[in-house]
């Protein structure tokens, strides 16, 4: 098993933080930025797995989209029972998919996964049983989310089902702080300091832009899903079930 390497990036003052991106440093520590910056991150792959269970049958096609190293992928691929189906990987870094196609290649499960380097605003959806946006719908341009959101449920075949979870904000500004202060603190006990929380939330302003659990339930009725479920909530972090 290869070991993780430990996340420093943010380590040393900066004059200047550029902009957030997936690019090969980042890449390199991913796994152990994602694990000790997002609460209940591990608990969110494993309810993919029981959605995975749930709502995979003989025959079907799954998206993980914004596949990174691969750990949704491999939630879905390590938990599906039924016969013949298929993931498609999908992320628009070269450096995580050239990593993620190494961790797939150790997995030993047998369903086949098809990785493909591209911008998933411009993928031609297949049918498919489930899709997962596992922390990757807050990248995209607020304007292009609700056509790609649109264009999921339309290629999501009966009992199929969107796994999403994203960082939200609140309306309300001391419910706001309070769990951004949460968050920090939380941050500090994964072992970052005051320097590395102050740098990456610079670096990645902008760039990962949140929403509030309202639009992002509204908008998901909208875009033609019939019921969304809250199925985790940790700090300022969701996870979401919207089925067809």
């Amino acid at each position: 098993m290869e070991k993780i390497q430990a996340d420093k990036l943010y380590a040393q003052s900066r004059k200047l933080v550029n902009a957030f991106a997936f690019d090969e440093e980042v890449t390199q520590v991913f796994s152990d930025m994602i694990t000790r910056s997002v609460p209940g991150y591990h608990l969110m792959l494993d309810l993919l797995g029981v959605l995975t269970e749930q709502t995979m049958c003989n025959g079907s096609r799954s998206y993980d989209l914004g596949c990174s190293l691969g750990a949704s992928t491999l939630a879905i691929r390590q938990n599906i029972t039924a016969e013949n189906c298929q993931i498609i990987g999908v992320d628009n870094s070269t450096a995580m998919i050239s990593s993620c196609e190494k961790v797939i290649n150790r997995d030993a499960s047998k369903t086949p996964v098809d990785l493909h380097c591209t911008d998933i605003l411009s993928i031609d959806f297949k049918p498919c049983q489930l899709v997962s946006l596992n922390l990757t719908l807050q990248f995209i341009a607020v304007e292009h989310r609700a056509t790609l959101l649109k264009n999921i449920a339309n290629s999501l075949q009966a009992g199929g089902a969107l796994f999403l979870s994203e960082k939200i904000t609140f309306d309300d500004e001391i419910h706001q702080q309070r769990l951004t202060e949460l968050h920090h603190q939380f941050k500090k006990h994964q072992g970052y300091s005051d320097l590395e929380i102050a740098q990456k939330r610079s670096a990645i302003e902008n760039v990962l832009i949140p929403e509030t659990l309202k639009i992002h339930q509204q908008r998901l009725l909208d875009a033609g899903f019939s019921q969304v479920v809250i199925a985790l909530q940790c700090l300022n972090f969701v996870a979401l079930i919207a089925y067809k």
